[in-house]
């Protein structure tokens, strides 16, 4: 503030016309041309009653003060302009599946969008620590259980079951839920509680622990083995949404409500959101609400 207090008096050529300029008294500025010179440990300023004239020491320091505050403003109007538009790197992690299947898709549009920015994607389905892993904003298909981040619910991710039309040609449509022990379920070989299915209706809500001859430890691959007509699974209708439109894939059991959760977009708390966070969550929303792609018709 003193510099820019001392370039001001140098311009206007006195104490008072320099307070107008900066919204201070003249005594204020004398004290702080003052304080100034102290710290430098020379005189800046000769003051005469008419005039104000500019010591060797103050017109070097001058030379320096106008370079200096010239620098600080180009930097305060750079750091205004990256505000003003999302640019830079956009650290980004997502749920293996739900990002290569509803989000990857999604990346050309957005980066045509905001051209200054790049994508560092990482697919995890564990639970990560934003800040220390250095994450802008995450895509995720549980709640956090960390009260500092941000959470924005975006879409529900139902889960539906399916066969393929040729396996229910070979071996029957299941009506109940308890037809499903006679039919090959696809089962989750590393998350076991996906294997138990739970079915609501008037009367309550039932567990069935299914079994059959095929089990796999990721979600694409249990999808292609239902397309394949392996046997009856249990996916999210954000993969296979499309299948069932397109007839590919039959769904099961309508008349019960099947488990769902929520999809989120999460990120750090901080008080100023930067332009590239707040950019792809305002894409998140406006491609995901109200009704994500997978739930509308063809």
């Amino acid at each position: 503030m003193e510099m820019q207090v001392f370039a001001q008096v140098v311009e206007t050529g006195s104490f008072s016309a320099a307070g107008r300029r900066l919204s201070l008294t003249p005594s204020a500025v004398s004290k702080m041309i003052g304080r100034l010179e102290d710290r430098l440990g020379a005189r800046l300023i000769q003051r005469t009653t008419r005039r104000l004239n500019l010591t060797e020491e103050g017109r070097a320091y001058h030379q320096r003060c106008v370079r200096i505050l010239a620098d600080v403003e180009d930097a305060e109007a750079a750091i205004s302009e990256l505000h003003a538009r999302p640019r830079g790197t956009l650290h980004l992690n997502g749920s293996v599946a739900f990002t290569k299947h509803q989000i990857v898709p999604l990346l050309p549009e957005f980066l045509q969008r905001y051209p200054e920015l790049a994508i560092d994607l990482e697919l995890t389905d564990r639970s990560i620590d934003l800040i220390q892993e250095g994450v802008d904003v995450a895509v995720r298909l549980a709640e956090p259980t960390d009260q500092s981040l941000i959470v924005r619910r975006i879409a529900v991710n139902r889960r539906v079951i399916v066969a393929a039309p040729g396996y229910l040609e070979r071996h029957g449509t299941p009506l109940t839920p308890e037809d499903l022990l006679g039919h090959n379920c696809l089962r989750f070989s590393t998350r076991s509680r996906f294997n138990d299915w739970e079915f609501t209706d008037e009367k309550g809500t039932r567990t069935l622990h299914i079994r059959g001859n095929f089990e796999v430890n990721d979600g694409d691959s249990l999808h292609q083995a239902v397309l394949a007509g392996i046997g009856i699974a249990r996916l999210a209708t954000y993969l296979v949404g499309r299948d069932i439109q397109e007839g590919r894939l039959m769904p099961l059991l309508n008349d019960y409500v099947h488990e769902q959760a929520s999809i989120y977009v999460v990120y750090p708390h901080r008080r100023h959101l930067s332009p590239k966070v707040r950019a792809f969550v305002d894409f998140m929303v406006e491609k995901f609400t109200p009704i994500p792609p997978w739930e509308q018709a063809g």
